[in-house]
């Protein structure tokens, strides 16, 4: 399964990848509709992004979040109810929403910030396996 995985310590804070994200899910460059988001604090750039950890899968009551083949969490929007209980139960608070929008959205791990960072601070990592197995075998 491959991952987003960002470096602090190579991120600028152009914020490139969140514009190409909004751009290529939504057809528009607005900083609420990216799935990766990259915030500025005193101690320098934070990101947040879907680490795949798949507790959101757990809580909708739909069914409309499942992990695909190659380990991704994704979202059907034909079963999605727009309840937005995943969103309020992501560990990681990164199903977002957008007031535009009806229904959450996350990073899938497509690579297209990965591609457009101008520092290299963003890559996709291959995992073994889903982190929740991982998780699982490590703590029970």
């Amino acid at each position: 399964m491959k991952v987003l995985v960002w470096d602090k310590e190579k991120c600028i804070g152009c914020r490139t990848c969140e514009k190409v994200c909004s751009q290529t899910w939504f057809k528009e460059e607005n900083r609420d509709k990216s799935r990766i988001k990259i915030t500025e604090t005193e101690n320098g750039f934070e990101s947040n992004f879907c680490n795949q950890c798949g507790e959101c899968i757990l809580v909708c009551p739909v069914e409309a979040l499942t992990r695909n083949a190659k380990g991704i969490v994704r979202l059907n929007d034909k079963t999605c109810v727009g309840c937005l209980s995943c969103v309020g139960f992501c560990p990681s608070q990164s199903m977002f929403i957008a007031k535009t929008e009806p229904k959450p959205f996350k990073c899938i791990s497509c690579g297209v910030c990965v591609k457009n960072c101008p520092s290299g601070a963003l890559a996709l990592q291959e995992l073994p396996e889903p982190l929740e197995k991982v998780f699982y075998r490590r703590h029970f």
